[in-house]
C-alpha cells in the first residue's frame, strides 16, 4: 500500500534521470524543453489539487500566485540597484558580497540582488498574500468563493500588465540563471537542456512527495473530512478555518515556486502568465485528473500542458481547455456544482457591467 502511494513520486524521479538519455538516443531531445516547462505548470496544478480536491475550496486565482512568484523573482534579480546611489543598505549588502555585479545590454554598470534572494522573497510574498486574502475570502463558499478568487487573479493581471516597473505588456526579460550547485543552474541554454529537465522533474517529484505525505497524515484526514462536510468536520473538532487557510497557502506557494523557476528557465516572464484563462487551465487539469487524485492531476497536467506547448491545439488552445472543463464537469461526481460555480464566477464581472435587473 505504501509503495502504491509513492508510485507517482518514484515514476517522476526515474523519468528525471532516464528520459534525457532515452530521448537523446531517439534523436528527440528537443522535446525536453516542453517537458521541462510542463513539469513546472503541473507543480502549480498539484497545489490547486490540494485546495480543490482535498479541502473542497474552489479557486480561480492560481495564475495570480504563479505570476507573483514569477514577477517578484524576476524583478528583484533584474532591478539595477546601482541607480540608487550611495544608499546605506545597498552599500552594506554590496560590502557583504550579497549583490551581483555586471553590465546590462548597453554596457552600463549593473548591481542587482542574486537570484536566490529573488526566489526566497517571491515565495514569502506569495505565502503572505495568500494568508492576507485567505482569511476573509475563505469564509465564502461556492460561486462566491470562486468569484472572489477570480477577482484576486484579475487584480494581479491588471497590476503586472499596467505597471511600467514590471514591464507592462512586454513583461520582464534578461532574468539571470538561478544557480543551485556549482555548475548546475536553472537556465534555458541548449547545452543545459538535459540538466534542467532533471531539475524540473526532481522538483516536481519533491513537491509530489510533500503532498503525498501531507494527505497521508492526520492533517490529510482532516482535509478529507472538511471536503466531505465542513459543518460535520467542525463538529468533530477540526479547526476548519485554519486548515482551509493552510492549504490555501500551500497551493499559493506551489504556484509561486513553479512561477519563479520557470521564469529563470525562460529568462523572461509576461503578463499572459496571470491571465484568467491560465487559472481555468489549472482548474481543468485538476478536474480531468479526478479532483482529489494527485496521480490523475500529474498525468493530466503533463499530457495537456505538453500538447499545448507543442502547439497541437493551435489558436484554439484556450477554447480546448474550456471545453475540457465543461465536459468533465458535466459527467463527473459533483461536477455540476463546480461547473456552476466556475461559470458564475467568470460571468459575474460581465453581468455586473450590464443594466440593473
Amino acid at each position: 500500500m505504501a509503495l502504491k502511494r509513492f508510485a507517482p513520486v518514484l515514476a517522476c524521479a526515474l523519468c528525471a534521470f532516464l528520459l534525457p538519455p532515452i530521448l537523446a538516443a531517439t534523436k528527440t531531445a528537443y522535446l525536453l524543453t516542453q517537458l521541462t516547462m510542463s513539469a513546472y505548470y503541473v507543480l502549480a496544478s498539484l497545489g490547486l489539487c490540494a485546495l480543490m480536491g482535498y479541502a473542497g475550496q474552489i479557486s480561480l486565482g492560481q495564475a495570480g500566485f504563479f505570476a507573483i512568484g514569477a514577477y517578484a523573482s524576476a524583478f528583484i534579480s533584474t532591478f539595477n540597484l546601482a541607480g540608487l546611489g550611495p544608499a546605506p543598505l545597498v552599500r552594506l549588502l554590496d560590502s557583504a558580497g550579497l549583490l551581483s555585479r555586471g553590465t546590462d545590454l548597453y554596457g552600463a554598470a549593473l548591481l542587482s540582488a542574486p537570484p536566490w534572494a529573488g526566489f526566497a522573497i517571491a515565495i514569502l510574498l506569495a505565502a503572505g498574500t495568500a494568508a492576507l486574502i485567505g482569511r476573509p475570502v475563505l469564509k465564502l463558499r461556492g460561486h462566491y468563493l470562486a468569484m472572489a478568487t477570480l477577482g484576486f487573479g484579475l487584480v494581479i493581471e491588471r497590476i503586472v500588465r499596467g505597471s511600467k516597473l514590471l514591464g507592462a505588456a512586454d513583461g520582464l526579460s534578461g532574468v539571470p540563471a538561478f544557480p543551485l550547485l556549482p555548475g548546475l543552474a536553472v537556465t534555458g541554454g541548449r547545452a543545459d537542456r538535459a540538466a534542467n529537465f532533471t531539475i524540473a522533474w526532481t522538483v516536481l517529484a519533491l513537491g509530489l512527495l510533500a503532498l503525498v505525505n501531507l494527505f497521508s497524515s492526520r492533517a490529510g484526514r482532516a482535509l478529507r473530512a472538511l471536503h466531505d462536510g465542513e459543518e460535520a468536520a467542525g463538529a468533530m473538532g477540526v479547526d476548519t478555518a485554519r486548515y482551509k487557510l493552510n492549504v490555501f497557502i500551500i497551493g499559493a506557494v506551489s504556484a509561486a515556486v513553479a512561477g519563479a523557476l520557470l521564469t529563470s528557465y525562460n529568462g523572461s516572464v509576461g503578463p499572459g502568465e496571470a491571465n484568467v484563462m491560465k487559472s481555468v487551465r489549472y482548474v481543468a487539469i485538476v478536474a480531468v485528473g479526478g479532483m482529489a487524485n494527485l496521480t490523475g492531476t500529474l498525468v493530466a497536467g503533463l499530457t495537456l500542458n505538453f500538447l499545448s506547448l507543442r502547439g497541437v491545439f493551435g489558436r484554439y488552445d484556450d477554447a480546448v481547455f474550456g471545453l475540457i472543463l465543461i465536459a468533465v464537469m458535466l459527467f463527473a461526481d459533483d461536477g455540476k456544482r463546480l461547473l456552476r460555480s466556475t461559470l458564475a464566477a467568470i460571468a459575474g464581472p460581465a453581468r455586473r457591467k450590464g443594466p440593473p435587473a
